[in-house]
């Protein structure tokens, strides 16, 4: 028997409906593309910065700098590797900080910056909005901490990054925001900010697991240290200080520690030796103020934590500090 031609129309336009509705273009309410199904590890597929560029030059047979053991000691020699970055969930947030990929239909957004009501707003050294950032965007820390918002978009080569971050209206509230072109040799002008306290882009310096699928880490790794065991400058690629004392004990933002090239890494599991080859070919580059020898990542359910954990075997007393060169310090 066949079907009244008025039903074969209502089931075609059912099937649209559906289609339409499934469709990988899908959006949020406000406009934004679901960013819950974009592919992270697009970000790992494009060039982050030209190979001349300072995150991309191998480090392995940098000289030592002549106070390498006064800078190790004073920081603490039986001090070890933290993976501040993991799997599920740390007091109600993702463990690290996580970043979103985007394309060149991500609408901008606009981006406000808060009063300078106190030190930690940099809206002078700021690049200003728009910004193509997904209003349902991660906020590192759910909006706890320094509330890191990053977006990479790909198909343009472009890197935003948000500091103490709000989404509030139709954009973002931010102390701080920073853009960098990631096709060209290029960085903060000097003396300002950018996300980071080292005026460092941050998302070059993650671990992310989409890397450990690839088998290789390409860059530095982002690591942090107490503010009284770090030196008031700061050296390339780095542009901003931190208040503090300055002496040949204390390490700039920008420095790196080099593992030692002897240091036997083969017990480890291998992620665990994807991430140590990296320390000894490009190093920990000091970005931030914190806890010793924390080393930055991106969240991932894919991470072990207990596997991550076994890093914490790894002293300071491996590494080596890269020879620092001219210090820029206060004016």
């Amino acid at each position: 028997m066949r079907a009244p031609i008025s039903y074969i129309l209502l089931v075609f336009l059912v099937s649209i409906f559906v289609i339409s509705c499934s469709s990988d273009d899908s959006s949020d309410d406000l406009g934004n593309p679901d960013i819950t199904g974009t592919d992270l590890a697009d970000a790992e597929n494009i060039q982050l910065f030209p190979a001349n560029h300072p995150l991309n030059i191998d480090i392995s047979n940098s000289p030592v700098d002549p106070n390498s053991d006064l800078i190790l000691n004073n920081i603490g020699l039986d001090e070890n590797l933290f993976a501040d970055f993991g799997s599920g969930l740390y007091q109600g947030s993702p463990i690290g900080i996580p970043y979103v990929v985007v394309n060149d239909d991500q609408p901008k957004v606009p981006i406000t910056f808060r009063a300078n009501d106190y030190d930690d707003n940099y809206g002078g050294e700021s690049d200003q909005g728009p910004f193509p950032i997904p209003l349902n965007a991660p906020i590192e820390g759910n909006g706890a901490g320094d509330s890191h918002v990053i977006a990479v978009d790909v198909e343009n080569g472009m890197l935003y990054e948000l500091y103490n971050t709000d989404q509030v209206g139709d954009g973002f509230e931010a102390s701080s925001a920073a853009v960098f072109n990631l096709n060209t040799v290029e960085f903060r002008p000097d003396g300002w900010t950018s996300a980071d306290a080292a005026g460092l882009p941050i998302f070059p310096l993650l671990v992310r697991h989409p890397e450990i699928e690839k088998g290789e880490i390409d860059h530095p790794i982002r690591f942090t240290i107490s503010r009284n065991k770090i030196y008031e400058g700061y050296i390339h690629p780095a542009r901003h200080l931190v208040s503090g004392a300055t002496g040949n004990e204390l390490l700039p933002f920008g420095g790196r520690l080099r593992l030692k090239a002897d240091y036997d890494i083969s017990g480890f599991s291998e992620t665990n030796q994807i991430i140590l080859r990296a320390m000894k070919k490009y190093g920990l580059m000091l970005a931030d103020v914190g806890s010793d020898m924390f080393i930055t990542g991106a969240p991932n359910d894919n991470w072990d934590n207990d596997d991550l954990r076994n890093l914490q075997q790894v002293l300071l007393e491996n590494f080596e500090v890269i020879e620092l060169g001219q210090i820029t310090g206060a004016n």
